[in-house]
């Protein structure tokens, strides 16, 4: 029985257990995060509801490299960094947009939405704390997650500095600070996607 493929069995069923409810939390806030950050003119709110969007594909592709061959997980990952690659440079856009043509954002909407999005992420991170050194493709979604995380404490920050200040200012850095952890977070596991991919 030592050869019967049942612990891998186990463990891919863990695994897709996981990632389906990070899906389902991850699209959930997207929505929310979303439509109330273009109600509230914040660039923090939009930019982290698509960081939100980029993290639910990403785990809906780690969720069909489940079980799969390197190859197709080292390709998975791949595709999840590109994915944040993109929006990252849609955020800046954005920013660029309202940086011109000007905005006022809520503070109170950053605020309270962003904890109610902390504390999703924070469940996110705790699920996916066993699969952190797992392969390429859950490594993944530990470091989109992990960036989660970081980008909600920066928009709460963001938000209580705009209502200190009255200024927009402070939400469009943080849309830099966010845009700038996406891409970083795209470029490290576009890597290690590299890496899994020449090691087949």
């Amino acid at each position: 029985m030592a050869n019967c493929g049942c612990e891998i069995d186990i463990k891919s069923k863990e695994e897709s257990k996981v990632l389906i409810i990070l899906l389902l939390i991850n699209a959930v806030m997207f929505i929310t995060e979303f439509t109330l950050g273009w109600l509230g003119e914040s660039t923090g709110l939009i930019a982290d509801s698509l960081d939100m969007f980029a993290d639910a594909f990403v785990y809906g592709v780690g969720l069909y490299a489940v079980g799969k061959s390197l190859r197709i997980k080292a390709n998975s990952a791949m595709l999840s960094g590109c994915l944040q690659m993109t929006l990252g440079t849609g955020v800046l856009l954005d920013i660029l947009r309202r940086t011109i043509m000007g905005s006022k954002p809520d503070s109170e909407f950053m605020i309270y939405v962003s904890l109610v999005a902390l504390i999703a992420n924070v469940i996110c991170l705790v699920l996916l704390a066993k699969h952190k050194k797992g392969e390429v493709h859950m490594r993944a979604t530990w470091i989109f997650t992990k960036n989660d995380v970081i980008a909600n404490l920066g928009v709460i920050t963001a938000g209580i500095l705009v209502y200190y200040f009255s200024s927009a200012v402070p939400d469009l850095i943080i849309g830099c600070f966010i845009s700038a952890i996406i891409m970083r977070g795209s470029v490290q596991i576009i890597k290690e996607a590299k890496v899994a991919y020449h090691s087949e």
